[in-house]
């Protein structure tokens, strides 16, 4: 292993308040995507590990469940400070595991995980039930926790995803096992070193590392309650469908290729703004994009003229350098599919506006790239590809676009620009899409909740609706009549 700029966690796995180890487990390795330097070398969980985790939580439920929601909060407000006074050393962290720009992460990852820790730390002793007056008799309802959680996390944002996870499920009175991507295991292990330290009591949150077998050993087994998972859409499927079986609770924020609209009353700097945070951001990462850019026609020469300039500012380079706003894609299986989908493009008649190609930089830069004069049948216009790849498509006509913007399977994210804001509202309630902007994009505040319909998922994740997804209800009617009966 080469020296690691970063300090290597204790052990791979966090189970019952400390760190754990496994030597038998397959390697499992951190690579800084910027340069393939190994910068942790962890092991896949044994059935072992996933017995231990999984027993921790199970063991941890009851007496967590006990406590009251001001004294759960009181431990995720706590972590969320230690958070915030770390931020800078985990987003350095952050950006070594995923590379992503430190310019990013410094505010978008670990900052984003500590509002989300606060922000359901300070709902948590307001999560009660109601009365029902029926007559001389009455009913009340109790919000009860699900039991153990099971976290699937992606790679894109792990810290932050980690969060979203735990904080819902914690706030309720859950326990969790969190099980991170393996291309980026790191932030994980982090989050649980700091909800310990914080007061949370062992083997209410855990953290084992593992590939595919891992994740469907936790999804099967007895003792999970829920399934809450970020993935593709195709992982989505089988996670959901093994959980189903075992009739348990689930989440999925899986993927999407979501529409833009971009209408001719727009401000087309502020338009051409999203479409690159929508498409670039993360080195067009997120599956929340906005891949799909349709543009009315009127505006269109000009809107590619202003994009075409814009994007071919973005600063590639070292992540490390803050003023790096473009860094490389996390693995090279996701730099070949997307230099797949650009191959693609070109050969079914895009028209390249700007980038296509692997950068000069080598290793896994790719430049963002533009098309032009696509089609709606196009596999870059149809296919999530998860890569910095933009299609833009003409249109004429609302009614016209808001056809061509739901003809598709997925339905994660939406957004519109235009300065009508009647139209605005009335294009955001016919997108099928779960999580919508009007003139802006991909913001994802905590308070919002945020989440997909048609494939794109299940559930929600972060406000209070994500307390509907981490806790069931329980009805209780109370009677003070005399019962009657037939006979």
């Amino acid at each position: 292993m080469t020296t690691s700029p970063i300090q290597q966690p204790k052990a791979s796995h966090f189970i019952n308040g400390r760190y754990v180890e496994d030597s038998d487990g397959a390697a499992l390795n951190s690579t800084y995507p910027a340069t393939g330097e190994v910068i942790a070398e962890l092991h896949s969980a044994t059935p072992s590990i996933v017995d231990q985790a999984l027993a921790a939580a199970d063991a941890a439920r009851a007496g967590w469940a006990a406590m009251t929601g001001s004294e759960r909060g009181r431990i995720l407000r706590r972590a969320a400070e230690i958070i915030r006074t770390r931020n800078h050393e985990l987003s350095v962290m952050e950006t070594y595991d995923t590379g992503k720009p430190l310019q990013e992460t410094l505010i978008a990852d670990a900052a984003s995980g500590a509002d989300c820790l606060e922000y359901f730390g300070s709902i948590a002793a307001g999560l009660t039930g109601e009365h029902i007056q029926l007559g001389a008799d009455f009913a009340y309802t109790i919000r009860e926790p699900l039991g153990v959680c099971v976290g699937l996390g992606a790679w894109n944002y792990p810290t932050q995803i980690a969060c979203w996870k735990a904080a819902p499920a914690l706030a309720c009175g859950n326990t969790m096992v969190f099980k991170p991507s393996e291309t980026t295991p790191l932030g994980a292990l982090k989050l649980a070193e700091i909800l310990s330290e914080a007061g949370l009591p062992d083997g209410v949150f855990n953290v084992v590392q593992g590939y595919g077998d891992v994740g469907a050993a936790l999804v099967e087994d007895k003792r999970v309650a829920k399934v809450s998972l970020t993935g593709s859409v195709p992982t989505g499927r089988k996670v959901y469908a093994a959980a189903a079986a075992g009739m348990k609770h689930v989440t999925m924020e899986l993927g999407g290729k979501s529409p833009l609209i971009i209408f001719d009353d727009a401000s087309i700097e502020d338009a051409i703004s999203a479409a690159i945070n929508g498409n670039f951001y993360s080195s067009g990462q997120i599956c929340s994009n906005g891949t799909r850019v349709f543009v009315q026609k009127g505006i269109l020469p000009h809107f590619l003229a202003r994009l075409k300039t814009r994007t071919e500012r973005a600063v590639i380079g070292d992540p490390m350098d803050e003023t790096t706003n473009f860094g490389p894609m996390v693995s090279q299986g996701q730099l070949d599919i997307t230099l797949r989908y650009i191959e693609k493009g070109i050969e079914e008649g895009a028209t390249l506006i700007t980038g296509g190609k692997a950068h000069e930089m080598g290793g896994l830069y790719i430049e963002p790239t533009v098309f032009s004069d696509v089609t709606d049948d196009m596999a870059i216009a149809r296919e999530e590809i998860f890569g910095p790849v933009m299609s833009v498509l003409p249109f004429e006509t609302e009614e016209e676009v808001m056809a061509r913007a739901n003809d598709t399977e997925f339905g994660l994210a939406a957004g519109v620009f235009t300065s009508d804001l009647t139209r605005a509202h009335r294009v955001v309630k016919g997108f099928e899409a779960g999580t919508c902007w009007i003139n802006a994009y991909n913001l994802t505040p905590i308070e919002m909740p945020f989440g997909g319909v048609k494939a794109s998922g299940v559930g929600r994740e972060n406000a209070h609706a994500a307390i509907e997804h981490y806790s069931e209800v329980k009805s209780v009617y109370v009677g003070l009549s005399p019962v009657e009966a037939a006979f």
